[in-house]
């Protein structure tokens, strides 16, 4: 069975997890990160941030615009982020 929550491509990992009030998508990049967060219950704007506990940089409606600001972040292309099934859904 393959884990649902982590995809790697190219050197980069992505890690899905929830707490109780965030659907977190964290990515790493040789020692570079970024995070995507939604509320839990899936409806607000996506925050980027430096790391999942970090400080808001910018807010999204979209999944492909926090994506682009995540791979902006990282120096890759958002084509080259891999994303976990689990986190397939996450945005408006």
């Amino acid at each position: 069975m393959t884990d649902q929550r982590v995809a790697e491509h190219d050197g980069i990992t992505a890690t899905y997890s929830e707490t109780d009030a965030e659907r977190l998508l964290e990515f790493d990049r040789e020692g570079n990160r970024a995070a995507i967060a939604q509320n839990v219950d899936g409806y607000a704007m996506l925050k980027v941030r430096e790391t999942a506990d970090g400080d808001e940089l910018e807010r999204y409606y979209g999944f492909d615009m926090a994506l682009d600001h995540a791979a902006e972040r990282l120096g890759v292309s958002p084509h080259d982020l891999p994303v976990p099934e689990a986190a397939e859904d996450m945005g408006m």
